[in-house]
């Protein structure tokens, strides 16, 4: 992907870098806290790397699962394959596997750990709304997420989050089983109090995961919209399609919405999202559609200008 023709964004960059640099410290933290909170070093490091292995390797086939997802072959799909290939052409990148959702979301992603596994789907709700244009569009930007990587990185900073909460879960079940009043041994604090302990540094690394990944979703958005609209030339195209979904959502059932809201972070455009600029937007996975559509016609204007 190095070679790719998709604009590199030093901003993205850096903010991968970052990201991934305080994860592992808020990792080492919640290592160092679990350890500390009375758990054995050993089952806290088992837990943590399985979790974290699960969640690198299956990335893909988790996505693709619980959307109802299926992979699909040039002979099934042909337009829509034939579209990847000429954007990935032009991109000068490899061609990643192809997948295709059954549901009326208007919705596409991209995911996968490295190269080999990346897959790009689309929901058949979204080729039926989208023009031919439209959707090449939509397509370009979820091939610059696989190209500049976040979708990777995107993965791993996921998993402590699913550790933390993990955790957090079990730790409030065990401490109201064992009861707050619960006596240990001599040689320790009682199991509940260590299970409370386990929830507090659960929920810590769980909150500051949570914050760091949601503010890099945001930024990668509008980075994925940059390369797609300079890659394929026509930022209004992007713009109509970001219009046509988020306009069109307020039609889908909420039930069929809330199925899809936990991969918001993975979507071309979240399944539930609030105009304008609320406290809600400090832990939104997208950036405001007004700020995506204003950076989609000011590239406009300076594709217009030949800049």
């Amino acid at each position: 992907m190095a070679g790719s023709k998709f604009r590199p964004d030093r901003g993205l960059t850096a903010r991968m870098v970052m990201t991934m640099v305080l994860l592992f410290l808020v990792y080492v933290a919640f290592v160092v806290g679990l350890v500390l909170a009375g758990l054995n070093v050993v089952l806290v490091l088992v837990l943590v790397v399985a979790f974290a292995l699960f969640s690198y390797f299956s990335s893909d086939k988790i996505a693709m699962f619980a959307m109802g997802a299926k992979e699909v072959t040039p002979e099934q799909a042909p337009d829509l394959h034939a579209m990847v290939d000429r954007l990935c052409a032009m991109a000068d990148m490899s061609k990643p596997r192809v997948g295709i959702a059954d549901t009326d979301v208007p919705n596409a992603f991209a995911t996968g750990h490295n190269e080999k596994s990346a897959v790009i789907c689309v929901t058949t709700g979204l080729t039926r709304r989208l023009d031919g244009p439209e959707l090449e569009a939509v397509v370009a930007h979820e091939l610059s997420h696989i190209a500049h990587r976040d979708v990777m990185v995107m993965t791993i900073a996921g998993f402590l989050g699913i550790v933390a909460g993990f955790l957090t879960q079990a730790g409030l079940r065990f401490a109201m089983f064992a009861g707050a009043g619960g006596r240990g041994n001599n040689n320790g604090p009682a199991p509940a109090v260590v299970a409370l302990l386990v929830v507090v540094v659960s929920a810590v690394a769980w909150i500051l995961s949570f914050l760091l990944t949601r503010a890099l979703s945001r930024y990668r958005e509008l980075a994925a919209d940059r390369a797609a609209a300079y890659l394929t030339g026509r930022p209004s195209m992007l713009g109509s399609a970001l219009s046509k979904i988020t306009g069109d959502m307020a039609r889908i059932p909420t039930r069929d919405l809330r199925q899809a809201e936990p991969f918001n972070a993975f979507f071309f455009a979240p399944a539930f999202a609030k105009k304008g600029f609320s406290m809600n937007q400090l832990i939104a996975t997208h950036p405001p559609v007004e700020q995506r559509l204003a950076q989609l016609s000011d590239i406009s204007r300076q594709l217009g200008r030949g800049a």
